[in-house]
């Protein structure tokens, strides 16, 4: 599928096997070193805006956490101009760097954000962690916590099953989940109300697309920036012991 690229990959990923783990931790020592207390990357697709202003609130929630630098990137867009505008998709954000996959390694902790379809992440966002195959076979990836949120049109869109398949792409590279469980507290269990969401993350439901995400739901988002910043502070230094 990668060509020539893929058998590079393997033969990087068995010579990495092979090293000791002493110089695979002076190695990571090396990747956090001149970096803010704690490097978070929030990576997300947004078709019509529900997951971007989900991953903006994300990322305030995030920065409340001493020491954390929270840093927004948008996945490349797969579709072209002319399908877009047929969509009737607004324009991409100019403040939100496209992100390259070895960009990923400038962070400690990530939150991916994508919208669901058939109750998978967008093809953008997988077609994105196919490209990230280099970083695979060198495991450079592994042990960093990764968090997920998302947008579903209506309440079968997917708002457990959006993250649950979400998860084999952190699993391989050898990622942390960190899910949001019941951290949130009494809005967990709101009934009075529509919301997205579940112990997997935080989730808004876009319906026809007029929909946009509630204070509930951006509560929520809030709270899960704040919530994986910490753990990935936590978890920033604590390298393999030999």
């Amino acid at each position: 599928m990668f060509g020539e690229e893929w058998s590079v990959g393997r033969r990087e990923r068995s010579e990495r096997v092979d090293r000791p783990v002493r110089e695979l931790r002076r190695e990571r020592e090396k990747q956090v070193r001149g970096k803010p207390a704690v490097g978070d990357g929030r990576s997300y697709y947004s078709l019509h805006g529900h997951v971007e202003t989900m991953a903006r609130e994300i990322q305030r929630g995030a920065n409340e956490v001493q020491g954390a630098e929270a840093t927004l990137w948008q996945v490349p867009e797969t579709l072209s101009d002319k399908i877009l505008q047929k969509m009737k998709a607004p324009s991409k954000p100019t403040d939100v760097p496209e992100i390259r996959p070895e960009q990923l390694l400038e962070a400690d902790g990530f939150l991916f954000g994508f919208p669901s379809r058939f109750g998978v992440m967008a093809a953008q966002c997988k077609a994105f962690f196919d490209a990230t195959h280099e970083l695979w076979g060198r495991q450079a990836l592994a042990g960093k916590p990764a968090g997920i949120f998302w947008s579903t049109g209506f309440h079968g869109g997917g708002q457990e099953l959006t993250a649950l398949t979400a998860v084999t792409q952190l699993a391989h590279h050898g990622m942390i989940f960190v899910p949001l469980g019941y951290t949130f507290g009494s809005g967990m269990f709101e009934m009075k109300e529509v919301k997205g969401g579940s112990p997997y993350g935080a989730g808004t439901y876009a319906a026809d697309g007029s929909r946009q995400p509630t204070e509930l739901e951006l509560e929520q988002a809030f709270h899960q920036g704040k919530y994986v910043a910490e753990i990935a502070k936590k978890l920033k230094h604590q390298l393999p012991s030999a």
